[in-house]
């Protein structure tokens, strides 16, 4: 394994050395290399969605690498290395499982999931970072992901509905708030409103994911999936079939398709 590691740690030095390394590399910076690191995790995130093992391990080698890069890139400036990249998550994964790595007795998942955050809140305090409930939350996080993170800390200090049926009462709320805002902007075309009003009602669902115990990223890239599959069949019947921008015909075309896949 260390070998292994050691050779990737080599091939990357040998990219970015600004004699012999590759131009594309060696211009690179934090900055523009973070976008590609994002991606590769949802593409690590795509192989097991799919369930593609082969795929996984060749998106976890290329996830790896974007670690690998950030590390040359510190080290390169004077601020650290992949060995003390490694050494920190290892200290943090020690430290945060005392039940594992030391003396504490933790019972069940929920009292694990309480104990971390209940860690992650002292090293932001320890640093200087609890001002908030919120602080630590990233900027760059997808925006549902984060709305989910966010409401889940402002849960922790009791800032939350009862139940998902209260969270319900507040999307159907929101409904009717984006139609009042649609009329409103009929009058004045205040599409500031009716954003701002679709924005919450997303928040509010969300929240609704949290309250059920969904993760509301997995289940609207699942949906999306879904879509995405049965509308390939759609246009394939309609070529077939020639049928032309015909939202009725579609209509019935999409319910045959999801017919077909309910039989599977």
């Amino acid at each position: 394994m260390s070998r292994a590691i050691d050779r990737l740690l080599e091939i990357m030095a040998q990219l970015r050395d600004p004699v012999r390394g590759c131009p594309w590399d060696v211009e690179q910076n934090f900055a523009t290399i973070a976008p590609y690191t994002i991606e590769e995790a949802y593409e690590v995130a795509d192989a097991i969605e799919r369930g593609d093992l082969a795929a996984l391990k060749d998106e976890l080698g290329d996830l790896l690498l974007q670690v690998v890069f950030h590390a040359h890139m510190a080290e390169e400036a004077g601020h650290f290395a992949f060995d003390d990249v490694a050494a920190a998550i290892s200290d943090k994964m020690v430290r945060r499982h005392p039940h594992v790595f030391g003396d504490a007795a933790i019972g069940s998942v929920t009292a694990q999931n309480e104990a971390w955050e209940a860690h992650k809140a002292k090293e932001r305090e320890a640093k200087g970072d609890a001002a908030s409930a919120l602080d630590g939350v990233a900027l760059a996080l997808p925006a549902l992901l984060r709305a989910a993170k966010i409401s889940r800390r402002a849960a922790r200090i009791g800032f939350d509905w009862p139940d998902a049926d209260a969270v319900i009462d507040k999307i159907e709320e929101e409904l009717e708030e984006i139609e009042f805002a649609i009329d409103e902007a009929a009058d004045n075309n205040d599409r500031a409103a009716i954003e701002e009003e679709v924005g919450d009602l997303l928040f509010a669902a969300a929240n609704l994911a949290r309250k059920l115990d969904i993760e509301p990223e997995t289940a609207l890239r699942r949906a999306t999936g879904k879509f995405e599959r049965r509308f390939r069949q759609v246009e394939a019947l309609a070529k077939e079939r020639g049928v032309g921008p015909d939202i009725d015909a579609l209509e019935k075309l999409w319910e045959e398709v999801k017919a077909a896949e309910n039989q599977r």
